[in-house]
């Protein structure tokens, strides 16, 4: 749209004004009706051959990512507005050529060249030239491991940012965090069904604290965010004696957002899912790639660590005093499990490995004092250990997995000195 723009407005002015002033270089705007055209035609046949050029490198891309690393790192290239500029660029240049075409007349139709424009087109099929230049670079480092796991952790850490306000709802104390009020206990809970299958991508709260007081009832979500639901099965349930009526349904069902596959934006379990599946791929017996895993734990304790000072919505909402919803979402213990579970128990005997997942435990330590949070590390810690020991046959390699084991156990006893940026978030 922007090149049409430019078209016609670069026409009208040729065709106003232009002669007067243009004929003072006749060497740069003196083409003939001819000459235009042909510059003008191979200029746009150029730019379709660049647009297939630049179709086939970013598939090629996407296959290489998809069979080295993970098929769920595609939308992260297809969605690339980079790659979408790129494209729209070339497809632009074909446009704004072919409505200039139009307009070039000569012999008995009466001759009208319009040189500015045709001028306008040679400089913008020069800066295509160095936009094809520049996305082969682009698509040369993007395809890169480090690109790849860096890109997916930087949009991980910002969905743990927007996920974690310091306030949703009025939360209750951390004592009574993880206890429903027993009068709930005896109460009839009502399910409400989702109306289609998919992947829960994103959820309302402010919308669900709403409707529970609307309905002056306890709202319990069934189904997280991130978790596959099936038509007709219960997404949430309302403590009430009697079905909701159908607009509250609708409502009720209206706060959730399903969809095909799952997304980081309110999924920060999919970020880490993401960089773990590049992990176990590399570390795979086909592959056996271990700096690619090496990276991967050190963005998972970048993304942990972000995590370990902040403060985690309770999943019991309180309005006015009033306990309103019963949210299901992440713990901080589930995504530690969720990041480094799976990629401890792939890497059997890979000491490079083992003594990175422990100093990635020791690092997201170091950033909480949270009680319940250093003993879920601790527990990571010993499964580490456990496993070293099975599977670690070399004395050397055993030495010195045991010097950096004790030094972490030390690091887990000792209480951390936080930043300021740290105790502001802890508190």
């Amino acid at each position: 749209m922007g090149s049409a723009v430019l078209a016609v407005a670069l026409i009208e002015t040729d065709s106003t004004a232009g002669e007067r002033w243009l004929a003072q270089w006749p060497r740069l705007f003196g083409a003939g009706a001819a000459g235009a055209r042909g510059m003008l035609s191979t200029i746009a046949g150029s730019m379709m051959s660049v647009v297939g050029v630049t179709f086939s490198m970013t598939l090629v891309a996407l296959a290489m990512a998809s069979s080295q690393y993970t098929s769920r790192v595609l939308r992260n290239f297809m969605r690339s507005r980079l790659t979408q500029t790129v494209l729209g660029v070339f497809a632009g240049i074909f446009t704004y050529c072919l409505i200039v075409l139009r307009t070039i007349r000569g012999g008995d139709e009466g001759e009208f060249v319009p040189n500015l424009a045709v001028f306008i087109g040679f400089v913008l099929a020069v800066g295509g030239v160095g936009v094809l230049i520049f996305f082969i670079h682009h698509v040369a480092s993007s395809i890169q491991a480090s690109s790849i796991i860096a890109s997916v952790a930087h949009e991980t850490i910002h969905a743990i940012d927007r996920l974690f306000p310091k306030h949703l709802g009025q939360e209750s104390d951390d004592t009574k965090d993880d206890h429903t009020p027993d009068p709930l206990i005896e109460w009839k809970w009502i399910p409400v069904p989702t109306r289609e299958s998919g992947y829960i991508q994103s959820v309302d709260s402010a919308g669900l604290l709403r409707l529970a007081r609307e309905l002056k009832t306890v709202v319990r979500m069934d189904c997280g965010i991130g978790e596959f639901v099936v038509e007709n099965t219960a997404l949430v349930s309302v403590a009430l004696e009697d079905l909701p009526s159908k607009e509250k349904i609708a409502a009720l069902q209206a706060t959730f957002g399903i969809g095909r596959h799952r997304s980081v934006e309110q999924d920060a379990a999919f970020g880490i899912r993401q960089l773990v599946d590049v992990a176990l791929k590399a570390l795979s017996p086909g592959i056996n790639d271990t700096t690619t895993a090496v990276t991967c734990v050190d963005y998972l304790s970048a993304i942990l660590s972000r995590l370990a000072p902040q403060q985690i919505p309770s999943s019991h909402r309180y309005e006015n005093g009033e306990f309103r919803v019963i949210a299901k979402g992440p713990s901080f213990q589930s995504l530690l499990s969720d990041a480094f579970d799976q990629i401890r128990e792939s890497a059997r005997g890979n000491v490079a490995i083992l003594l990175q997942l422990l100093a990635a435990l020791q690092t997201i330590a170091s950033l909480t004092t949270c009680p319940g949070r250093r003993a879920s590390l601790g527990d990571e810690v010993q499964c580490t250990a456990e496993l070293a020991g099975r599977t670690i046959e070399s004395p050397r390699d055993r030495d010195r997995f045991e010097n950096r084991l004790e030094r972490v156990r030390e690091a887990l006893l000792t209480a951390p000195v936080l930043s300021i940026q740290g105790q502001a978030a802890e508190a």
